[in-house]
């Protein structure tokens, strides 16, 4: 993969040959990942660097990791969400807190019966 050029705009044929694929594989991406480019005023698709790297992520998770398109957009998801700090179970980290206590107090049980011997 080439070098990002320091640039504030890209084309969607220069994004198409830094991810990798063709333009109508990205057109369709952004209607699947809700991605909007800016437009110029001629209405060409104007592309930053976060959609770059936005697409960049999507083409890892279909072509190298394997996801659906539909598992992708949910990584994507979850992905902004943990990053906001949302959709953390804390059920589940309570009863994992609890599990590494019990198994320190267990640890702890241990080491004394060994040290007594």
């Amino acid at each position: 993969m080439a070098d990002i050029p320091d640039k504030l705009y890209f084309r969607i044929g220069e994004v198409a040959e830094l991810v990798g694929v063709e333009a109508h594989v990205l057109r369709y991406w952004e209607t699947e990942f809700k991605l909007r480019p800016h437009r110029s005023s001629s209405g060409q698709r104007l592309y930053r660097k976060s959609d770059l790297s936005r697409f960049l992520r999507v083409r890892q998770l279909l072509h190298e990791e394997g996801f659906t398109i539909a598992g992708a957009r949910k990584v994507l998801l979850e992905g902004s969400e943990s990053a906001k700090g949302v959709g953390v179970d804390r059920e589940m980290l309570k009863d994992a807190l609890r599990r590494v206590r019990d198994l320190r107090a267990g640890i702890a049980r241990l080491t004394t019966e060994l040290t007594e011997e």
